[in-house]
């Protein structure tokens, strides 16, 4: 794609889905799929197309078994770094490093825009209530053979509200399909949402609640990343791209949902009524919590839009998906060590596959002690102390995306007598698969200092690559016969 029709795009910013998947479909990553189950087989594709394709188109699923035709469910959002800078509406050619480094600047300079309130909008194409309600008319997946039940929330947004202040949240927390009118909603210790609800049950009263199952996928970054606190989600996401994000005030919560969301209910959370729910195949890759009663959302108001498309991102191993996350947290965590002195950052990074639970930082080591403040600070700033394991610190020299560099700095830069340190008592949360029950609360962290030792190193051995520039000058001299090979090799190995 050239950079003009990269432009192109980007400078669209429709925050529709439907507009979205238009564009996804100009970049020639959207694919469909017709027939398959909601049980299993839908959940299954998903991960097939996620291990064997390196850039794993979007797709949609539509003709699901036993459910209107056109009643469909989409996944892969976000698994290119081409759809995760369409929907940040930054350049769609910048690679991994640039394009987090760009986002961390759109990050630093924004300012938030307030939503649009408007009195309606697509979403309100069809609204059911009462006993009208029936949440099983759509095409929910069960994901995971383990999982517990149907995920309607896997990539969506939960509205609360604080009671005491009045301040709206929008998060996206696991939503499990219960009844008809009734699903189960699993929020973890700390988060806002959670913090909301016990307020506002601990007064005794009903807990309002909106949801939305569908939606583009940037207000899904914005609900599932870490928001500045006191700024709304929706106005976060408005600032991002330049433009506001219109919303309707729910009719009967008061809560506001997207005027082009898919799929909205509205409804409460009773105090003391609960259900079992779970468990569900995690983030981390596994069963990280059981079955057990948690609060359940009676429904209260169903709005849709004719041929409603579910959003979905069921977890699974994070080996084979992540990127969009590793990009957004990258950033800013980068931001929050500059916020914080640490100078002469070139890079930072989160290997999709380790998600939370690896940062690794590339620096220009500038004086005694520089490695080891990089990586306190990268381990606990606001946007990396939550779920993490491991932080490396690198030189500059260092691909940091390129999992073997890495690798390869740690085993000839770090020592682990003299290279390594470990912090104690961290924050951690009940997903976290090695703490055992009852201690979830915290975990610890490693710091590998895995760069050219201070004291010597002027005299560290020099490395035995070829320099960039006479890669350059043999790669642009021997183009055409390396692409040949490259051809033939590649093909080889899909066969």
């Amino acid at each position: 794609m050239t950079t003009a029709a990269a432009t192109a795009l980007t400078a669209k910013n429709s925050v529709d889905l439907r507009d979205w998947l238009k564009e996804v479909k100009r970049l020639e990553q959207l694919e469909q799929i017709s027939g398959a189950h909601w049980d299993l087989e839908l959940g299954a594709l998903t991960e097939i197309i996620l291990e064997r394709i390196a850039t794993p188109p979007a797709v949609v699923f539509d003709r699901v078994p036993g459910f209107d035709p056109n009643r469909r469910v989409l996944v892969n959002m976000l698994e290119t770094l081409e759809r995760t800078a369409l929907t940040l509406n930054l350049p769609l050619e910048l690679k991994t490093i640039p394009l987090i480094d760009q986002l961390r600047a759109r990050l630093r300079s924004m300012q938030p825009i307030p939503a649009n309130v408007v009195p309606s909008g697509p979403i309100f194409e069809n609204v059911e209530r009462g006993e009208q309600i029936d949440l099983n008319q759509f095409p929910v997946p069960r994901w995971h053979a383990g999982d517990g039940g149907r995920y309607l929330g896997t990539a969506h947004l939960v509205v609360t509200r604080d009671p005491e202040t009045g301040v709206e949240n929008v998060g996206c927390y696991r939503v499990m399909l219960q009844d008809k009118d009734k699903v189960g909603l699993y929020i973890s210790p700390g988060k806002h949402g959670k913090i909301h609800y016990e307020k506002t049950v601990k007064a005794g009263k009903p807990f309002p609640v909106a949801m939305a199952f569908g939606q583009h996928p940037l207000l899904y970054i914005a609900a599932s990343q870490a928001v500045p606190f006191g700024v709304n989600e929706y106005d976060w996401a408005g600032g991002l791209i330049g433009q506001p994000i219109d919303v309707i005030e729910g009719p009967l919560t008061g809560l506001r949902f997207p005027a082009h969301a898919e799929i909205v209910i509205e409804g409460e959370i009773n105090p003391g009524e609960s259900m079992p729910e779970g468990p569900f195949g995690e983030w981390p890759g596994y069963y990280a919590s059981a079955r057990r009663a948690e609060p359940f959302v009676r429904v209260k108001a169903l709005y849709y839009r004719n041929d409603p498309i579910i959003t979905g991102a069921a977890p699974f191993k994070p080996t084979i998906h992540g990127m969009y996350r590793s990009c957004l947290r990258a950033a800013t965590v980068w931001n929050g060590m500059e916020q914080a002195g640490v100078p002469d950052i070139k890079g930072v990074y989160l290997p999709p596959p380790a998600q939370r639970f690896m940062i690794v930082v590339a620096i220009k080591q500038r004086c005694p002690g520089h490695a080891k403040q990089a990586g306190l600070v990268a381990c606990q700033c606001h946007a990396g102390a939550y779920l993490g394991r491991y932080v490396v610190v690198v030189d500059d020299d260092i691909d940091i995306t390129d999992t073997n560099e890495v690798l390869w700095a740690i085993c000839t830069r770090s020592d682990p007598a003299t290279s390594v340190d470990l912090l104690r008592r961290c924050w951690s949360g009940p997903l976290d698969p090695i703490i055992q029950p009852g201690q979830k609360g915290f975990n610890s962290r490693m710091i590998i200092e895995a760069v050219r030792p201070w004291e010597w190193r002027e005299k560290f051995p020099a490395t035995s690559a070829i320099s960039d520039e006479t890669r350059q000058e043999y790669s642009s001299k021997w183009r055409r016969q390396l692409e040949q090979v490259q051809a033939r090799y590649t093909q080889a190995r899909r066969d």
